[in-house]
């Protein structure tokens, strides 16, 4: 065989040649890691699924019940100490079980009692009814009665307690002395949350390493906001609060790169002088910003009124200053 070289000639001028070639632009960071993370929580599981995940879990539950009750009885046939040893141990896994469901269940009712209470001020700024604005008031009292740090707030709101007469009033006054405070901390968070994904991000390299930390750090975010807003919520409840959150924010198309959060972070051309990580890293730091956003939205007890809403691109910039460079 021979190993010379072959000159094949063309009939034709080649009609593409590198000088001629179109640039290939780089592609804009989509920030893929807080979108699946958006994806995988919102997503809804079917039918089928519900009633596979039913199946199973009643059948691990039926199956683990028999074998502890075949193994406690026959060991109290074999040494009734041992047995009654294995009894009491079996009972108080059962009350702990009951103490975190019991917990579970008042953690959820504390979002439930938050959302009452948004949705009674909605109402009582759109009609106007001062009664309905100053029991939602003195609801909001109740909800924060211990927290020290809102004393203040709440001696002010009390002190002004008849001066109010409108329900812009009474809920301004409310919201100034008793949320404002609370809007600050749950900023903050979002703040760390922001810094913690978008450093993840630019500077580990390890493969789903972003996925893990956009998860993680939402849902410790979430969490968190509810907490600082008084719906101090269990584990499925932060379950439950997430997909609600991420949810709205896939319905309204909030999860998706447009133009004006390129533009807010990226001060209009800052993105093309980065890496490409550290261009991934500035936008799931800002679809965090977004994420804690709705979440101070949902779990907030009182709508927006006499205070703004937190801007995320405000948000963005104070928790990125410094990561990236800028010039």
């Amino acid at each position: 065989m021979s190993k010379r070289p072959v000159l094949i000639e063309l009939d034709e001028p080649a009609e593409m040649t590198p000088a001629t070639a179109p640039v290939i632009a780089d592609e804009m960071p989509q920030g893929r890691a807080m979108q699946s993370v958006a994806a995988l929580a919102a997503r809804k599981p079917s039918r089928l699924a519900k009633f596979f995940w039913s199946a199973l879990v009643a059948l691990v539950s039926f199956v683990a019940s028999v074998a502890a009750w075949d193994f406690v009885s026959g060991l109290i046939e074999r040494s009734p100490v041992l047995g009654a040893i294995a009894l009491g141990l079996t009972g108080l896994f059962v009350f702990a079980l009951l103490l975190i469901a019991g917990k579970e269940w008042l953690a959820i009712g504390r979002l439930k009692k938050i959302d009452g209470l948004r949705k009674d001020a909605e109402a009582a700024l759109a009609t106007g009814d001062l009664k309905v604005s100053r029991a939602v008031s003195g609801r909001l009292m109740t909800l924060y009665a211990n927290r020290p740090e809102l004393e203040a707030g709440r001696a002010a709101v009390k002190a002004r307690d008849g001066d109010g007469f409108d329900a812009d009033a009474v809920l301004g006054e409310a919201e100034t002395q008793l949320l404002a405070p609370l809007d600050a901390l749950a900023r903050r968070e979002v703040e760390a949350a922001a810094r913690q994904v978008a450093t993840v991000t630019a500077i580990v390299p390890l493969a789903l390493a972003d996925l893990v930390a956009a998860l993680t750090s939402n849902l410790r975010m979430i969490r968190r906001i509810a907490e600082i807003y008084g719906g101090r919520s269990g584990t499925l409840g932060s379950w439950r609060l997430t997909r609600a959150v991420l949810t709205h924010l896939v319905a309204t198309g909030a999860v998706a790169v447009g133009d004006d959060l390129i533009g807010s972070v990226a001060g209009g051309g800052v993105l093309s002088k980065l890496s490409r990580r550290f261009g991934e890293g500035v936008i799931n730091g800002a679809l965090t910003a977004r994420v804690g956003v709705a979440a101070m939205d949902v779990c907030r007890p009182l709508p927006y009124s006499t205070q703004d809403r937190p801007s995320v691109t405000g948000l963005v910039r104070r928790a990125l200053t410094g990561l990236f460079p800028t010039g």
